[in-house]
């Protein structure tokens, strides 16, 4: 073992400079290099001098995962896109997470230069950008070892790896074709005896032997198998089992096919055609046993055949009591591997679950688990609970590759099982080291998905990440940004974490062609913990990436809006591609449309809307509407002078000016103690999130107390000052704006940006502010406004109370002295 280090001139390198890992010192290079040029085409890359900066090249080829379902080692999630934007939920509540995403482009793998916000400017990249003049040659030797040591270590089988389930009963034999089935090699001399006997007989064997012959040639060594199947001779056996087909017999045609999966007859082989219309034929001829066997080899032999499953799920309809556990965990099985749902099954694949879920194995349970999560087969809530139920009490004893499909699930139907999340937490961080990749990925988008944070999941996880990165598909490193960025955390390695998969983005640059979304992903997850790849931002705004985005089964506009104007707000410097303003106007008119008839009209903040209309003086002292159309959620803004006093700007019909009403409400003891429910005796809501955040959360912000001495002379209304007053919710972290952009308010007052939150603005069953949010918010300031919250844990309650407690509440909100003492 050696540690490789390398040397080069990076240019212009920003918060992402150092790579660490382990790399062996001896590799087979011929082969490697091959294998290089098929799935890369780097350009030849130019180094440049601009700073310098010392890399230890990501290669973890002593990496290595032996088979071993328990550990979820050599297994992983097959590639679900069609759940990959399952992190969201309605427009403006929470941010759906893109899609899964392949670019054939000239970069290179390079360096990532990261875009400082409000910093010194940046030039404009030149014609040739840097992303194609470094890091190709500082890859060049890890890579080729990296691609030689894939196929051994995380590479796995996807067909064989949701198949554990059946070593768990010996009923499965009849169900399934086992390829690890140990059979008697044939000799090399028999098999040409066989051969020889085919070309001189030329087609009168009987039906009997040339099942036999195809029998006994599939038992030769594994090495000869392409050989004999590219021989004329073997194709003119192939010819007289389709000229016979209608004569065998039913078992001796499933050996037939059997047969052909030993020895991995393409897919689109004439004597498979024929095997498939003549099984269509005797579908209704042949047992369940029979049936799902035949299913089992289509399945082996990556041959789709929609028109035998349909017939076979139109048998299993009609024979559905009769069905026993193995065979209704078979036939869910296959349903998954045909990625279709019957839609007349549904019903009753709930009542078997019910049935049999006691029955199950763990493995079992994870395989029904997968086989919805594949088909799409929503299943009610009551279903789900009842399988996450039972997972929570064993999940010890559960193989992780069975958890992560239960997890999926989950995910597909956003059960909010805290028993299980909470067990999870306790199980699966000890579990990490020794996962899959993408069965990493799948935790951790469960955890995103469901926006539930436990850190020790997510520290584990940045912990192990770096030294399998390579291995990550651009999926997956998407999906883990935008994991890490939506749940807003930052791990204790975070440089380490993101420069490595900052790294693999580009690595994985060609690949975002097929598969756009993934670039957005990716990138907008790095935004929400503002980090700005220059580069690669620089090409996912170029015009024919976004028209290829216009292809992709995602509505990708709204992503490529909020990536746009972020950069725009958060990087001044940036003088890369950016999107053009026709977009701008398409996606605005979009969003703001939603928003009328989705957000605006919420009955929480329809309730604030008309309460601070009353107590400021009217409609123009207020106005419910989103500064930030591309963060996707509404603001109540209210400008105040430097007096106090509100300043009507929302004049759509010029009208007097009014002055402020003093109201009269007093904020008793008994009043606050009752706004502010479920308070500790010495923490506030806001101190209680705090608490549960990590210092990189409150990088930039200062939390400070409300002093509660002026409140009352600021406000004008008879307030009583005592020492509980200074429980008040803090709004410290809400108030902050970045010293740097203080010029950008108004001299004459401040401007406010009212927050009316719910549930959907933080992670489950938390305080924690979500990615999406805190980057709002963080926006809100550097523009110059000041972010007052309503949270919901106040109002949501306070909606039920009487109007004098709703104006109290919003009046001690809106004159606070902190904000203008900031302002000033």
């Amino acid at each position: 073992m050696a540690t490789v280090l390398i040397r080069r001139r990076f240019p212009r390198l920003s918060r992402v400079t150092t790579f660490s890992t382990t790399a062996k010192c001896k590799a087979e290079s011929g082969s490697n290099k091959s294998k290089q040029k098929k799935e890369e085409n780097p350009e030849t890359a130019n180094t440049r001098t601009e700073s310098a900066a010392t890399i230890q090249l990501l290669n973890p080829l002593d990496y290595r995962v032996s088979y071993n379902p328990s550990a979820y080692a050599k297994s992983r999630a097959a590639s679900q896109q069609h759940t990959a934007r399952n992190s969201g939920q309605a427009l403006g509540d929470t941010f759906t997470s893109p899609g899964t995403a392949q670019v054939q482009h000239t970069f290179g793998t390079a360096s990532s230069q990261a875009l400082p916000p409000v910093r010194d400017a940046l030039p404009k990249p030149k014609s040739k950008p840097v992303l194609e003049q470094t890091v190709s040659a500082l890859l060049s030797v890890a890579q080729t070892k990296e691609e030689a040591e894939k196929g051994k270590t995380e590479m796995h089988n996807s067909k064989e790896d949701p198949r554990v389930f059946q070593k768990g009963r010996p009923e499965y034999r009849s169900l399934s074709y086992d390829k690890f089935e140990p059979i008697e090699t044939l000799p090399l001399e028999e098999s040409e005896s066989i051969l020889h006997s085919v070309a001189v007989c030329k087609g009168s064997q009987s039906p009997g032997t040339i099942t036999d012959y195809f029998c006994r040639l599939s038992r030769l060594p594994v090495e000869q198998h392409a050989v004999l199947v590219s021989e004329l001779r073997f194709n003119t056996l192939c010819h007289c089992a389709v000229k016979n087909i209608r004569l065998f017999s039913t078992s001796d045609l499933i050996d037939i096919l059997k047969a052909c999966v030993r020895l991995v007859v393409p897919p689109t082989h004439p004597l498979l055609n024929a095997c498939e219309n003549e099984f269509c034929r005797r579908v209704w001829d042949m047992n369940l046993d029979q049936l799902l066997l035949v299913a089992d080899c289509w399945r082996c032999l990556e041959r789709s055949v929609p028109s035998y499953l349909s017939i076979l799920f139109s048998y299993a309809n009609m024979h559905w009591k009769d069905l026993t556990l193995p065979q209704f965990v078979q036939l869910v099985y296959i349903i998954g591997e045909g990625r279709r749902s019957p839609v007349d099954l549904k019903q009753k694949m709930e009542s078997m679950i019910l049935k049999y879920l006691d029955s199950f194995t763990l493995e079992e349970v994870g395989a029904v688990c997968l086989g919805l999560f594949k088909s799409l087969s929503g299943i009610s809530d009551h279903i789900m609970r009842k399988i996450a139920d039972r997972v929570s009490l064993q999940m010890e004893d559960m193989s992780t590759y069975a958890l992560v499909n239960v997890l999926k699930m989950l995910r597909y139907t956003r059960m909010d099982h805290l028993p299980v999340m909470k067990k999870l937490g306790k199980v699966i961080p000890a579990r990490i080291p020794t996962v899959n990749i993408q069965g990493i990925m799948h935790i951790t988008l469960t955890c995103s998905s469901l926006h539930y944070f436990d850190e020790g999941i997510m520290a584990a996880v940045a912990m192990s990440l770096p030294s399998k990165v390579t291995y990550c598909r651009s999926k997956d490193a998407a999906k883990f940004l935008w994991s890490f960025g939506c749940l807003d955390y930052e791990p204790p390695n975070e440089e380490e974490f993101y420069s490595s998969l900052i790294e693999q983005m580009h690595r994985k640059l060609h690949e975002f062609r097929k598969f756009p979304e993934h670039l957005l992903t990716g990138l907008l997850g790095l935004a929400f913990v503002k980090r700005f790849p220059e580069e690669l931002i620089d090409y996912a705004l170029r015009d024919e990436f976004v028209q290829k985005t216009r292809s992709s089964k995602y509505e990708l506009k709204k992503d490529l809006f909020t990536l746009s104007k972020s950069v725009e707000i958060e990087c001044p410097s940036y003088q890369g591609n950016r999107l053009p303003p026709q977009l701008y106007e398409e996606v605005t008119e979009m969003v703001l449309n939603f928003a009328e008839q989705e957000i605006y009209v919420r009955p929480e903040i329809v309730e604030a809307v008309s309460l601070l209309q009353s107590m400021l003086g009217g409609p123009e002292y207020v106005k419910n509407h989103m500064i930030l159309p591309h963060t996707r959620s509404s603001d109540l803004e209210v400008h105040l002078a430097m007096d106090g006093h509100p300043i009507p700007f929302n004049l759509k019909d010029p009208i007097p000016d009014r002055k402020l009403k003093d109201i009269g409400v007093s904020l008793t003891d008994d009043l606050m103690t009752q706004l502010i429910k479920g308070r500790s005796n010495n923490q506030s809501p806001v101190e209680v999130e705090n608490a549960d955040r990590t210092p990189g959360q409150e990088r930039g912000e200062e939390a400070q107390t409300p002093r509660t001495g002026d409140r009352a002379a600021f406000s004008g209304a008879p307030l009583i000052a005592d020492a509980r007053l200074q429980l008040e919710p803090k709004l410290g972290r809400c108030l902050e704006a970045l010293p740097s952009l203080t010029l950008n308010r108004q001299p004459q007052g401040v401007k406010l940006a009212i927050q009316v939150s719910n549930r959907n603005h933080y992670c489950y069953c938390s305080k924690r502010l979500l990615g999406l949010h805190c980057l709002k918010r963080r926006q809100l300031r550097q523009l110059g406004y000041v972010v007052v919250e309503l949270p919901f844990w106040e109002w949501f309650p306070l909606l039920k109370r009487t109007r004098l407690e709703k104006l109290s509440y919003l009046h001690y909100k809106v004159f606070d002295p902190a904000l203008l003492s900031r302002a000033g």
